[in-house]
Formats: structure tokens, sequence, C-alpha cells
């Protein structure tokens, strides 16, 4: 049995701008936690490292003013989800098949992926993997890592860092790919999850499986996904903010070439890594307008 870890729910409480009632999952003896606003055709949010669902609290509104329906879960190890203590539990495959079983336990059709950051290898790999269920992709700064060239310097001294830092400073993380300064009560949202180093298995362990060469764990399915979105002549989106320390306008640019239902690149002025905090509501009215072209 998986041994874990539940972060109280008082942790949760009176967070700014997210008053969202939590909906909950059973997967493999642990206790998932999703989002899942309004009624009409389902956008899939997938957050990345160390984020969690609050990330996306400014665009669930607007996608459901505009007639969406807004689907944001917590990866295990992240957010209201349970958290295993193993850092072996954390792999591509098992965190991919967690939201697999998620998305296919809602029945969900028709369904718009968004992505970003781990949410690219994780939500893309789910969306290729089910093109039944999803019809169109939204791409925000994120990449996939097929362990065919070696790490821009940024993410090595993330790596780096995250190695010697167990108990990671989740606040000093996501503030330095910031593009703005954040207030002090978001910034405790985003490690309300993560009382202490028991918490953090997770957030400390995903930097350590991206795949740097070609046979690491994860590199050959990430490989399949990139092969998979050459082929994708669906709609598909590639928003990226300019001022992103880890995936920069350029990466943004490659992802648009490789996908042949993908326009021209979209750029956000002003928005860093975390491009869903420094403009969240631009975000989700780029998407709304997107979705509304490709419907």
């Amino acid at each position: 049995m998986t041994e874990f870890v539940r972060t109280p729910d008082e942790r949760f409480a009176n967070l700014p701008g997210y008053d969202f009632a939590p909906r909950w999952f059973g997967w493999e003896g642990l206790r998932l936690h999703y989002l899942d606003e309004s009624e009409g055709p389902p956008v899939v949010l997938f957050h990345g490292e160390p984020t969690w669902a609050f990330l996306y609290r400014k665009m669930i509104p607007v996608l459901t003013a505009a007639g969406f329906r807004a689907i944001a879960p917590d990866y295990p190890g992240f957010g209201r989800s349970d958290k295993p203590t193993d850092p072996d539990f954390y792999t591509y495959d098992r965190m991919t098949a967690s939201m697999a079983a998620l998305v296919e336990d809602l029945d969900l059709r028709d369904a718009t992926a968004v992505v970003q950051d781990w949410g690219g290898p994780i939500g893309l790999r789910v969306a290729t993997e089910a093109p039944e269920r999803f019809s169109r992709l939204s791409i925000l700064n994120t990449g996939l890592f097929t362990g065919g060239g070696r790490p821009n310097e940024a993410f090595a001294r993330w790596r780096s860092f995250a190695e010697r830092n167990p108990d990671l400073p989740v606040g000093r993380v996501v503030t330095s790919a910031a593009a703005a300064t954040w207030d002090d009560d978001v910034v405790a949202g985003y490690e309300a999850p993560f009382p202490d180093q028991t918490h953090k298995v997770g957030a400390w362990r995903f930097p350590g499986i991206v795949p740097l060469a070609e046979d690491d764990p994860g590199a050959a399915e990430m490989r399949a996904v990139a092969e998979a979105l050459g082929r994708w002549e669906k709609p598909a989106q590639v928003l990226f903010g300019d001022s992103d320390p880890i995936f920069s306008v350029r990466a943004g640019a490659r992802m648009a070439d490789l996908i042949p239902g993908a326009g021209d690149l979209e750029i956000v002025e002003g928005a860093g890594h975390f491009l869903q905090e420094d403009k969240g509501e631009e975000v989700a009215e780029r998407i709304v307008e997107f979705l509304r072209r490709a419907r």
C-alpha cells in the first residue's frame, strides 16, 4: 500500500480568489483532488511544478462565463491531493496514468487540454493518447524533454537547486520565475499544500525525473508525444509569456512549428513562467477566443 500524507483542510481556507468547491477522485488507494466548475465543453487545466489548481483561479471564472466547463486537477503529491512519501512513486508514467484515469472517470468528450510547465508532458500525453476525448490543445510555456540535447542554463540551475533542497522553499521557487511581484497572500496560496518537508516529496522529486539522456525513464514516452503532436491536425494554440527564464519565446515558436493544427505563436507580454498568475485573465480571454474560432 502506498504511504502518503494529507494536507489538513484548514490550510486551504480563505485563499485569495479561491472559493471553489473541492471534488475528489479515488485512484490506486489515493484521494486526488480536482475542481469542476460549470457546464459546457470541457476544458482541462493541467498545472505544473510546484503549483496546483490554485494557479488557474483567475482563469476559471473567465472560462465558465464564456460557456465552458473548467476542470483543474491536482496530481498526486500536489495541491489537495494525497502526497505519497516515497520518492520512487513519482514517475512520468504514474502521473500521466492518474490524469488519464480521471479523464476516463469523468467520461470527457470534445475536451480541450490546457497545459503549462510539467502539465505539458503530462497533459499532452493524456490528450494525444486519447484523441477520441480531446479535440483541441492550448499550450502555455512548456516543452517536451526527449533526451536529445542539453538543458538550458536556467533549468540546470533549478534542477541543481532542487536536488540540494528536499525541503523545497515553494514560495521562493514560484516567485523566482515571475514577471512581477506577487502579494504575500498569493505566495502563501502556493505554499498552502506543503506545510513541511514530508508533504514536499513530489515537488522536490519532479525536477529529478525530467529525462536528460535518450535512455532516461520518460524520454521515449516524450518522444512519442512529440511524434503525435507532429501529426496533430486538430486545432491547437501555442501561447507563451515573453519573460520566462525556462521556456523562451523561441521554444514556443518551435512548439508551434511542430504541430500542423497550430497557428502562429501567440505572445503574452509581461508574463513570466507562471503566466496564469501574472496575466491570468488575459490568458483565459485568449484561450476563449481560440476556442470560439476552433469550434
